[in-house]
């Protein structure tokens, strides 16, 4: 009976540090230009991080807000930018493509030319 009950608390003391690294791990991600969501269900982007007082600063549609780090319930983190590249690669295939589908709809045999 001992031992079921030292089972059982080394479980869910697992659980709860793994949920406490987890959380540490996501306050730590945090850059200005994150999507956040405050415990209160606050959207905004962070502005900034202040580590000496604990803080961060969320522009919610202009309004900047300042909350303690421990009111973030979520973070999504910033989305990479595409670099210029990439986005001609898909651009020139974009192009081909639509220059492809003009030759084959253009046929000479069409009643409405």
């Amino acid at each position: 009976m001992i031992i079921l009950f030292g089972g059982m608390m080394w479980f869910m003391q697992r659980n709860q540090k793994k949920a406490a690294n987890k959380r540490q791990e996501q306050l730590n991600s945090m850059t200005p230009g994150s999507e956040i969501v405050t415990i209160g269900g606050l959207h905004g982007i962070l502005s900034s991080v202040d580590s000496e007082k604990g803080t961060i600063e969320l522009d919610a549609e202009g309004v900047i807000l300042t909350f303690d780090r421990s009111a973030v319930k979520s973070v999504k983190p910033v989305e990479s930018v595409a670099t210029s590249d990439a986005l001609d690669g898909v651009i020139s295939e974009a192009k081909s493509d639509v220059t492809e589908v003009t030759e084959k709809s253009a046929t000479p045999d069409s009643p409405f030319e």
